[in-house]
């Protein structure tokens, strides 16, 4: 049995690749009408910004929570064996406390981009609930980078990363 956390993760994955397969369709219906018949889609570069926006901080807790985030092993050298737990703790905190300061600020943005009217520059799509999007989406992988720091990363034990070769 799936636990609940599991079930979010795969409908926030269907979302987002919805939301990818939205992007392309745009794009190529995009270029067809501009070089064929000539009419671009009238706001395409709005509707695009917007898509991609929602693909990557919907996915950015899922990265989080995996614990798939880029990491460079440069100081994991200088940290002998028995402290590497302890490292790998101050480095999840140290994500935690950066990912808070990042959604603080687009809260900060979204604020601003709400009291001033804050639009798209073709279709006039208010910016505010992206960026209180963005910040949640920011605040909730401060939670599971903090979450990773005390339990470890969210990893589906069935998955072995392996893939077979053709």
């Amino acid at each position: 049995m799936q636990s609940m956390a599991w079930k979010i993760r795969r409908g926030v994955e269907t979302v987002m690749a919805l939301f990818l397969l939205a992007m392309v369709a745009l794009t190529f219906a995009d270029v067809i009408g501009r070089r064929i018949v000539g009419k671009p889609i009238y706001g395409a570069n709005d509707i695009t910004e917007h898509l991609m926006a929602l693909v990557v901080f919907a996915g950015l807790p899922l990265v989080t929570a995996a614990g798939a985030h880029l990491t460079i092993d440069l100081l994991d050298k200088l940290v002998s064996k028995p402290w590497m737990a302890w490292w790998r703790v101050l480095v999840s905190i140290l994500v935690t406390v950066v990912l808070a300061v990042i959604a603080w600020l687009f809260v900060k943005h979204g604020l601003n981009a709400s009291r001033i009217f804050e639009v798209s520059q073709a279709l006039r799509v208010p910016r505010g609930p992206l960026y209180f999007f963005m910040a949640a989406s920011c605040a909730l992988s401060a939670s599971a980078a903090l979450a990773v720091a005390f339990t470890g990363p969210m990893v589906d034990p069935e998955d072995t990363h392996e893939e077979e070769a053709l």
